[in-house]
């Protein structure tokens, strides 16, 4: 998480630093998601040919080289190169997606929510680092930002490093000729299944919006006159509210269903667009973010939960990779849309255009809700 919010904090401002129009300034961002929804298909079949450790040690190796092409290409001030290097990190990030289910499979079955919400409070690190390390390494080197990723870089080679010393849950046996039943459901008639269904939707819908509104912060801010010291410390404080729930969703998530969480990270998110469309002051960005995590974080811990009710273990890898391409999708089309729409429309309109995929996901939680209620009747 430290790369993933430091590469919001810095990918639009390179961008509309070098982009030949305004509106192409989130293309790196977007080039990001895009590379990572493209992957996701690759990134399982990794997974399951390699076992988990060697395919996350795979994505740390692309982190580390493509953030070694980003700083080439700001050096030498090439934008398409800079889009080019966040689509190759993008098989990074789909690789970090799968560490919670990493952690789900090394719990006790009492315990799989705790150690999922228990790996994304770990992105705290993250919303503490990411900000200040691209706010420091801004001005490193002659070129604005360059240091930035070249930080990166390392960061990942330390991610690496920590890798090694984690043992995980042995693997379930590759399907045979002789067991070929194990192979599981098809994609489709996972989709078919409410819970999955919802599940899938939900962690899509509840990370486009967080992407649609963090993406143009960044740029909105500067709209604004704002520095990007403050843009800092809007993300810094907005990724805290992301992973420091982290520390109980779990908890509440045993005691109250994953439903009912998800249902209180629709409302944090409605909250966070009413606040958003009050002004834009700093305390009103800050606010209007920090809910917008705490929202996410209910949202994707509850999905995420919520998933792992809808399959069985030989059918992890699909599943999982059904999950991430369904997120990395709606990430793409926003982080463009987010750029396109702050650029030519205004932070307001974009706000309020947010309230359409949040009321969605409201109503696919009602749905389920009352599909549950009338299977025990």
């Amino acid at each position: 998480m430290t790369n993933n919010v430091a590469f919001i904090a810095i990918n639009g401002l390179v961008g509309l630093r070098l982009a030949p129009v305004g509106w192409m300034a989130t293309l790196p961002v977007m080039g990001y998601v895009v590379g990572a929804a493209l992957s996701t298909p690759l990134v399982a079949l990794s997974q399951a040919r390699w076992g988990r450790k060697l395919a996350f040690q795979s994505g740390l190796v692309v982190a580390v080289l493509s953030a070694l092409l980003a700083a080439w290409a700001i050096f030498t001030q090439q934008f398409w190169w800079v889009v080019v290097a966040t689509v190759v990190a993008g098989y990074y990030s789909a690789n970090g997606q799968l560490y919670r289910f990493a952690a789900a499979e090394m719990a006790l079955p009492a315990a799989r929510e705790k150690a999922v919400s228990l790996v994304l409070a770990g992105g705290l690190l993250g919303a503490i680092v990411g900000p200040n390390l691209a706010a420091r390494t801004r001005s490193l080197l002659d070129i604005p930002f360059a240091g930035a990723y070249l930080a990166l870089a390392g960061v990942a080679l330390l991610s690496m490093a920590l890798m090694a010393f984690i043992t995980f849950a042995p693997e379930a046996p590759k399907p045979t000729a002789g067991n070929a039943a194990r192979t599981g459901r098809s994609v489709l008639q996972m989709l078919r299944e409410p819970v999955f269904m919802v599940a899938c939707m939900a962690a899509a819908l509840g990370y486009g919006v967080m992407n649609l509104l963090m993406a143009a912060t960044p740029l909105a801010m500067q709209q604004c006159g704002l520095s990007f010291e403050n843009t800092a410390v809007v993300l810094e404080w907005h990724v805290i509210g992301m992973f420091a729930p982290g520390f109980f969703t779990g908890h509440l998530i045993r005691r109250f269903g994953a439903l009912k969480v998800m249902g209180g990270g629709v409302l944090l998110n409605a909250l966070c667009i009413g606040v958003a469309l009050t002004g834009q002051d700093l305390h009103q960005f800050t606010v209007a973010l920090f809910l917008l995590g705490v929202g996410w974080n209910f949202l994707f811990t509850g999905s995420t939960s919520l998933s792992l009710t809808a399959y069985a273990p030989e059918e992890k890898d699909r599943a999982q990779a059904v999950i991430n391409f369904a997120v990395f999708a709606v990430m793409a089309f926003t982080s463009f849309a987010s750029g396109a729409l702050v650029t030519t429309q205004g932070w307001n309109l974009l706000n309020a255009g947010s309230l359409v995929p949040v009321v969605l996901t409201g109503a696919l939680l009602w749905w389920l809700h009352h599909q549950r209620r009338n299977v025990q009747a």
